[in-house]
């Protein structure tokens, strides 16, 4: 048994994995604040809630998109079951073929969601995770990286648009009841999931014009689960795809 750990700019997710399967995913708010030892005695609580020993387990893998928490997650999750723990980055045996400006300033969670997606898919591929940032990954026919898109995050939007508006009010995230708002709430709801269901359908639009072949988008990160029902396009929706990048890079590195 394995743990996977993916640091995102709001949230980490924690994911067990035995063998193929993964028993169970966990979430905690990213805490810059936090110390080793804090995060230790987290991840020791959630563990073993959950029945599993961390002193049993064979290792784990992590990514991370905030720095200061990449050193502080492995000293904390390496002093808990007292396995070293491999970190997505330079070095690390990915088998991506990335052809952008820059290959060492990819970010690891977008590494390891190309990796998941090639698992999976045949290319080319538009892969979208919508977080605290939205980002669009595009993988050509030969299974190359050729770059994308960072957009700001859907909850992110919403909330500038709320502390830059005198008027208009900070708004829950759900489904929305109508296209048409019939009132300030309903029109913010609206514009933001419809909004950015159009934006999914339309890029993916663009990325087929720019590459002159039609792809399979997929699609992860928290705030998709809202956005996909809405989308016209078909979007393989995959919610678990970051943790299931991170068992494949942990079996390619330690085999």
């Amino acid at each position: 048994m394995i743990l996977a750990i993916d640091i995102g700019n709001t949230n980490t997710v924690l994911g067990c994995w035995q063998g193929d399967s993964l028993l169970f995913t966990l979430r905690i708010r990213s805490d810059r604040h936090k110390t080793a030892d804090e995060y230790g005695l987290l991840l020791d609580g959630l563990l073993n809630r959950q029945g599993v020993d961390p002193r049993a387990l064979e290792g784990g893998i992590l990514s991370s998109v905030v720095p200061e928490l990449r050193t502080v997650m492995a000293q904390a999750a390496e002093a808990l079951t007292g396995k070293k723990f491999l970190v997505v980055g330079s070095g690390i045996k990915t088998g991506l073929d990335i052809r952008i400006d820059d290959p060492a300033k990819l970010g690891a969670d977008l590494v390891v969601d190309a990796v998941a997606a090639l698992a999976e898919y045949a290319p080319p591929l538009a892969i979208f995770d919508m977080g605290t940032a939205t980002t669009l990954s595009v993988v050509g026919r030969s299974g190359t990286y050729l770059g994308g898109m960072i957009i700001p995050g859907l909850r992110v939007s919403v909330d500038a648009l709320s502390a830059r508006a005198a008027q208009l009010p900070y708004i829950h995230l759900g489904p929305p009841e109508k296209v048409i708002g019939g009132n300030t709430v309903e029109c913010m709801q609206a514009g933001a999931i419809y909004g950015s269901a159009a934006m999914v359908d339309g890029l993916i639009d663009r990325v087929e014009e720019a590459l002159g072949e039609k792809v399979t988008a997929i699609a992860t990160g928290g705030l998709m689960t809202i956005v996909h029902p809405y989308c016209k396009r078909e979007v393989h929706y995959e919610p678990d795809l970051l943790l299931k990048g991170l068992g494949i890079l942990y079996k390619k590195n330690c085999r």
